[in-house]
């Protein structure tokens, strides 16, 4: 059994267990099974869009039970990164979960130039006045930062659509500059959920090779590929980025 040679299980949420709204099948069963063995559980998404408890919500409405203090955000990575930078005031390119947590750690969010920080996330209500005023503080001395770079976001209906890091892409172009980002595959949000699930060995479950699957990677740590999100078999063949397991769905890792 998979689940008997680690302590804290760091599960991705999008596309591991759900797709928008629709849960992933027995992915819920598979957490709630870690969860009899007494093993720790720690849901980290890339995702800034959403608050703490807008994803607690969400993963009660797909049949999984959260604490939030079980729960890690690239928003909330973020906020804590740049609280302890210093940060005090930033140019928001984000939803309301980028920016309750950057509010809610003492950065005061501005519209435009001068700022400390451009911080840009997901932002599905995004407009081109929104893109110009964040590449003008960048380029008048704002410092670039990103939740995530994600280049996709998986849809519901099994399609892709643009995620954080296009937005990011098009800032980057413009300024020249390039974003320090704090979401996987960076070691920042899986240090953070690690520490959520109260340490010990991790093991980390993701649908992307190169966010999920990279970022244990680079921390030396072991992960499983679900196949039900963006990543597939066809992707493993030409990617240089392996992850230690590779399933079809997450029963497996309770599966003696």
């Amino acid at each position: 059994m998979i689940a008997e040679g680690y302590d804290a299980f760091l599960f991705d949420l999008d596309g591991v267990l759900y797709r928008g709204d629709e849960p992933v099948p027995k992915a819920a069963d598979a957490v709630t099974a870690l969860r009899m063995m007494g093993k720790r559980v720690a849901f980290v998404t890339n995702n800034s869009s959403r608050s703490p408890e807008a994803v607690r919500s969400h993963l009660a409405s797909v049949g999984i039970d959260a604490s939030i203090e079980e729960i890690e955000t690239s928003a909330l990575t973020t906020a804590a990164e740049l609280r302890a930078r210093g940060v005090a005031t930033a140019l928001v390119v984000g939803e309301v979960g980028l920016r309750s947590a950057l509010h809610d750690s003492g950065i005061t969010l501005v519209d435009a130039a001068p700022c400390d920080a451009v911080v840009v996330g997901w932002d599905r209500a995004l407009t081109y006045e929104t893109l110009r005023d964040a590449s003008l503080a960048v380029q008048h001395g704002a410092k670039l930062y990103a939740s995530n770079a994600d280049a996709t976001y998986p849809a519901p209906d099994g399609d892709t659509w643009p995620g954080a890091g296009s937005i990011l892409a098009a800032i980057e172009a413009t300024t020249q500059v390039s974003a320090e980002v704090f979401g996987k595959p960076f070691a920042p949000i899986l240090v953070a959920a690690l520490g959520r699930a109260g340490g010990g060995r991790p093991l980390v479950i993701g649908d992307r090779l190169g966010t999920d699957i990279e970022g244990a990677r680079r921390l030396r740590w072991d992960s499983v590929l679900v196949l039900t999100g963006i990543s597939s078999r066809d992707d493993l063949r030409t990617s240089k980025i392996a992850a230690t397991y590779v399933v079809e769905d997450l029963s497996v890792l309770v599966d003696p």
